[in-house]
Order: structure tokens, then C-alpha cells, then sequence
């Protein structure tokens, strides 16, 4: 009895509490009745005198019939009663190191998402195959334990066994999802070492892994290694660009793509073009984008229109996208959130909220991003009390809590209302902690309304989150110049030398007939940088005639009006407008993105140039759209 105690090591004895339990489990459950397994004619043979038991089908049959009984029957099965069952069976019949009914059995673990279970399973399997490990390693990919899928894809190897494509995708993809550089990189070095470069989907799944850590450079490489590029292949290199800002060579790709003529674009690349377009309020390429979609017969999906809703909400042209809102057959809450939210960033707060009340008749139940929009058109019109109202009902109404996007757009409702304190106070006492964002609003609303001390709490706050970055001290640097206190400006100034803290550069894009210009400020880069200078000082004086004088609050060097104005003459949104001014037919409009907020001084000159020239003006930037027409601003003033 020693004897036989010594040779049942830990693992052992392990493994037979386990089958035990399994055992035992598959008498006390009742989930799975008897009777399932056998019939009439089966009692009858099997019981001639009232007594007996009966006995299961699988004994009565063939070896063949009874494996095709237990795979219907692991295929069939997804409670974990039943699956317990199960394992008991193939334990007791010596099934359970057959290759083909583990197999099946550890896969249909890992599809009840039980993965404790499956890998205790996984355990008792001597010899594991690669099959045996992909199926593991893809549930772990694909679950809250991702680097679970690493340390099986290593444990694979170090037991001799060679990882596969399907292997190397999915250890790939949790290396995605738990952020690890450094595994995906040495998986990358495998994939290269066994020779498995020519595997296009395997590499398309690497430059997902590249994409999602903004190395740009390494996801086209990988594109470029590639021998057989597909549409999917494409359409991950042109999210990777959209991913990582380059919008412009979005739209470089999609012609390349189409020039090409091995693939063509489907819905996904379309819906990321649109997207791109949007991003940089290039109507024209996205009206082209739309066409294709509608030669391709695209034009009945919902989620491409509502992304081109989208589109031409942000590029400043509603009616287009009332035009494909109407065209919708099945409108959900998307398409009426996408068309309030059109509604709200070009000024038309009233017209949201009537759409709004609408969309309530006709049944569509709101969500988060309808009342996002709601809170921004209350915010853009200057709609106190509706908001408020908004705030309150979303909770009550439908229970909705508010979100750091919804309090965000309070913030800047009151704040635009000139309402600081206020606003300050729904920040200290929102239930959700808030988040450099939402400082950054107030700290915008302090630099307008000159409220230093205030602008001076909110820096300390952004300090404490460690998210401070120099656009902030930008803004207060715009706080204190405005209300003259250059020993302020002086001191932060020389802070942020210290520190080697670097602004940001402003950067104005304008698209004409299909290609985007960018401008940043004094630009020089321009091949008619020279016509564009000129006009430029044609168009100031042209202004300074109707009554136009430089903003000068707007500059934050100590100088004198004259060298301030001078200093304002060439920002980049300007240079924009006169490029724009110098090469289309009078009477265009002209559309100009910008990647920051539009000063003082350049939201006047453009009010004046759209009355002088008699031009329709867009401008978008990191805040809000500015609709100027014959001198005015839809906005009525900077806000």
C-alpha cells in the first residue's frame, strides 16, 4: 500500500479529485435527463424482466456509432452541466486522449467562455498538438487574460512544437490587447525566422499590431513586404494612417487603391475616407468618396450614411446631409444623432432641438451621443436654460447618466454664457472625475472673459493630472497679455523655457479641387508663396478701407500696436483664406480647417473678407465651425 501511495505524485492525485468531481457531477445533475439516450426498443431489449436497468444506447451500438453519438453530442452541448457530463464519459472511456474528441471537446470549453475550465481540461491532455494550443491561445486573445496567450504560445515552443500562422495571428492579437510592444516584436522576429512572410492574412495582422502603437513607419513596411496585397490588407494601412493623423495620405491611398485596379475599395474603405474627409472638411474628395459609393452600390448601408452625415455636417454643407438623412429608409438612434449633431456644431441649436423632438415621435429611443449633440447645441446658441434642462431630463427621463462628454459641453455652455464660477462648480461637484478636457474648456472660457485667477486654479488642477501641455500655458499666457500684465507673462514665459516646453504650431488647411493645402504660420513653403503674400497685403488693405483694425490683444509679445498688427498680418488661416481668395472664381466659398482654436484678431479679418469680397466663409477649427456671410459671423460673435 506504501508502495502504490509513493507512485501517486501531486499531479495525480489532482487529476483524479478532478475526474471525481466530473464523476459525481454527471449523477446529480438533472439537466440532462436519462431517458435522452435511449429508446423504447432499447428498454425492451435490454430489460425483459422488470427490474433491470436499462442501458444506455452507446453500449448497445457500434465503436463508430457511439464516437458519432459523442461528437453530436459535444457539438450540442454549451451549459457547463452538460459539458461536465460529458468529460466524465470521456474519462471513463479512455476518450479523453483521443486527439479528435479532445480537440472538439477543449473547443467547445473555450466557446462557453468558461476558460478556468478549458484549461484545467487543457492539463489533463498528454500530449498536447498545436491545435490543441491554437484553440487555447485564440480564447485568450479574444478574453480579459490576454498575455494568458503569450505564455501558451511559449510554452508551445518550448515544448518542440512548431506555432503556426493561426498561432502567431492570435498571440499577435493579445499582444495588441495587453499592450506589449516588446512580445509582439519578438513574435514578429519568429514569424520572419520560420518563413512565414508570405502569409498575407498573417501580416495583415501585424500591421494592426503596428498601427495600434503608432508605428506608422513599421505597418507600412510590413505592407510593403507583403506579395499578394487584398482589400483587407488595405484597408488596415489606410486605418493605421487615419489612426495616426495622416488624413491627407488617406486620400492618397483610396486614389492609389483605385488606380491600382487589383483591389478595389469596398464599404470599410469608404467608411474610413469619409471619416478622413470629415477630419480634414475636404467636401470635394468627399464627394467624390460618395459617388463611388453609390456606383458600388454602397449607398443602401446605414453605417456609411450616417458616417457621410457626418461628413457634410463637418465640412459645413447640411443640406447635403439632410439630403442622405432623408434618404434613409430605417433611420436608428446613429442617423438622428448624427443629424442632430450636424445640426449643433453649424449653429443651428433651434433646428437640433426640434429634430430631437422628432425623432421622440417617431418612436427612436435617445442615447448618449444624441444627447452629446442636444448639449452642444445648447452650447453653441447660447441655450442656458434648455440645457440644463437636457442635463436633468437625460438621468430622470430616460436613465442616462451623464457622461464626461455631457458635463464637458455644460462647462462650456455656462462658460461661453460668461457663467465661470458656475461652471467651476459643476466641475467640483460632477459624479465622474473629471479630465484634462474638461479643465481645458474652462481654462478656454477664463482666457475670454480675462479671468486670470480663476485661469491660475485650473492650471493647478491641470497640474495635479499631470496632463498640462503648452497649448494650456498659451492660454494663459492669452489671459495675461490681455489684461496687460507682462511681469506674468515674462515669468511664465520663462518657465516654459526651463521646463522645454514647446508650443504647439498652428496649422490652417484649405482643399481645392481635390488636393489639401497646409499652411502654419509666416509660411514659406508654398510654391506661390509669393502670389499668396501679395494678395494677402491686398486683402489688408482692401479690409483696413471697410474698417478693419488688427486685434492686437491677440499677440502675447510686449510689443508696440504697430509691431503687434504686423506680427498678426500672416497666421496661418490668413494665408489660407488668401490662397483661397487668389486661385477660385469670385463668389466660391472658400472651407479652411484649422488644428487649434481661431484668435480674435483672425475671426474679425475673416468677417470683414467675406462682406469686402462678397465671399461665403467656413472655418472649423479645434472648437467649433465659424460660418461668416456678407460680415457676419453665424455665431454673432467669437464664441
Amino acid at each position: 500500500m506504501t508502495q502504490i501511495s509513493a507512485c501517486i505524485n501531486k499531479k495525480n492525485i489532482t487529476i483524479i479529485v478532478f475526474s471525481l468531481k466530473l464523476s459525481i457531477s454527471s449523477f446529480t445533475s438533472t439537466t440532462i435527463p436519462i431517458h435522452r439516450h435511449f429508446s423504447l426498443q432499447s428498454f425492451q431489449e435490454t430489460c425483459p424482466n422488470n427490474d433491470q436497468h436499462p442501458k444506455p444506447m452507446l453500449k448497445s451500438t457500434s465503436r463508430h456509432q457511439q464516437e458519432q453519438t459523442m461528437v453530436s453530442l459535444v457539438k450540442s452541448s454549451t451549459h457547463k452541466p452538460h459539458l461536465l457530463q460529458i468529460q466524465a464519459h470521456l474519462t471513463r472511456s479512455s476518450l479523453l486522449q483521443n486527439p479528435k474528441f479532445s480537440l472538439l471537446f477543449l473547443s467547445s470549453l473555450c466557446s462557453s467562455r468558461d476558460l478556468r475550465y478549458a484549461r484545467l481540461f487543457f492539463s489533463q491532455i498528454k500530449n498536447p498538438s498545436s491545435s490543441h494550443y491554437n484553440t487555447l491561445i485564440r480564447a485568450y486573445s479574444s478574453s480579459n487574460s490576454p498575455k494568458e496567450a503569450f505564455f501558451l504560445y511559449r510554452e508551445m515552443r518550448q515544448k518542440g512544437l512548431k506555432p503556426d500562422p493561426i498561432s502567431f495571428s492570435f498571440v499577435i492579437k493579445s499582444c495588441v490587447k495587453f499592450r506589449s510592444v516588446f512580445c509582439g516584436l519578438q513574435v514578429h522576429g519568429r514569424i520572419i525566422r520560420d518563413g512565414f512572410l508570405s502569409d498575407c492574412l498573417l501580416l495583415t495582422t501585424l500591421m494592426e499590431f503596428y498601427s495600434s502603437f503608432a508605428s506608422r513607419e513599421d505597418a507600412c513596411k510590413v505592407f510593403d513586404e507583403m506579395f499578394q496585397k487584398d482589400t483587407v490588407a488595405w484597408n488596415v494601412l489606410i486605418s493605421c494612417y487615419l489612426r495616426n493623423g495622416r488624413t491627407r495620405d488617406v486620400l492618397m491611398l483610396f486614389d492609389n487603391m483605385k488606380n491600382e485596379g487589383v483591389c478595389e475599395p469596398d464599404d470599410v474603405t469608404c467608411l474610413l475616407v469619409t471619416q478622413a474627409c470629415a477630419n480634414l472638411g475636404a467636401l470635394e474628395f468627399g464627394e467624390k468618396a460618395h459617388r463611388y459609393i453609390k456606383e458600388r452600390g454602397y449607398g443602401t448601408a446605414r453605417n456609411l450614411s450616417n458616417s457621410l452625415i457626418s461628413m457634410y455636417s463637418r465640412c459645413g454643407c447640411l443640406d447635403k446631409a439632410y439630403d442622405v438623412f432623408k434618404g434613409i429608409g430605417e433611420k436608428n438612434v446613429i442617423s438622428w444623432s448624427a443629424m442632430i449633431s450636424g445640426l449643433a456644431m453649424n449653429g443651428f441649436g433651434r433646428d437640433a432641438i426640434l429634430a430631437f423632438e422628432e425623432m421622440r415621435r417617431t418612436g427612436v429611443i435617445p442615447d448618449e451621443q444624441t444627447f452629446t449633440g442636444l448639449l452642444s447645441a445648447c452650447s453653441h446658441c447660447g441655450l442656458v436654460d434648455e440645457g440644463m434642462e437636457f442635463l436633468n431630463q437625460m438621468s430622470k427621463e430616460f436613465g442616462i447618466m451623464p457622461n464626461i462628454h455631457h458635463y464637458g459641453c455644460v462647462v462650456d455652455l455656462l462658460g461661453r454664457a460668461g457663467l465661470l464660477e458656475q461652471a467651476y462648480r459643476v466641475i467640483i461637484s460632477m459624479k465622474v472625475k473629471p479630465d484634462a478636457t474638461i479643465w481645458r474648456t474652462l481654462l478656454g472660457a477664463c482666457r475670454i472673459h480675462g479671468h486670470f485667477t480663476l485661469g491660475e486654479r485650473v492650471i493647478e488642477h491641470l497640474i495635479e493630472l499631470k496632463a498640462q501641455e503648452a497649448g494650456d500655458y498659451v492660454l494663459l499666457l492669452n489671459i495675461y497679455s490681455s489684461t496687460g500684465n507682462w511681469e506674468k507673462v515674462s515669468e511664465l514665459r520663462k518657465f516654459l523655457k526651463e521646463k522645454g516646453i514647446q508650443t504647439t504650431p498652428g496649422c490652417s488647411s484649405i482643399e481645392l479641387k481635390g488636393i489639401v493645402h497646409e499652411f502654419i504660420v509666416d509660411d514659406v513653403s508654398h510654391p506661390q508663396k509669393h502670389e499668396i503674400y501679395n494678395k494677402l497685403d491686398e486683402i489688408n488693405k482692401q479690409l483696413k478701407i471697410a474698417g478693419y483694425v488688427a486685434e492686437t490683444t491677440s499677440e502675447l509679445h510686449d510689443l508696440d500696436v504697430e509691431e503687434k498688427a504686423n506680427a498678426l498680418s500672416y497666421h496661418s488661416e490668413k494665408l489660407a483664406l488668401a490662397f483661397g481668395v487668389l486661385v477660385t472664381q469670385p463668389g466660391t466659398t472658400l472651407r479652411v480647417t484649422k488644428n487649434l482654436r481661431i484668435c480674435i484678431d483672425c475671426h474679425n479679418f475673416a468677417k470683414f473678407l467675406s462682406g469686402v469680397y462678397n465671399r461665403q466663409l467656413i472655418i472649423r477649427d479645434r472648437t467649433r465651425f465659424h460660418h461668416f456671410r456678407d460680415g457676419h459671423c453665424s455665431c454673432n460673435d467669437y464664441w
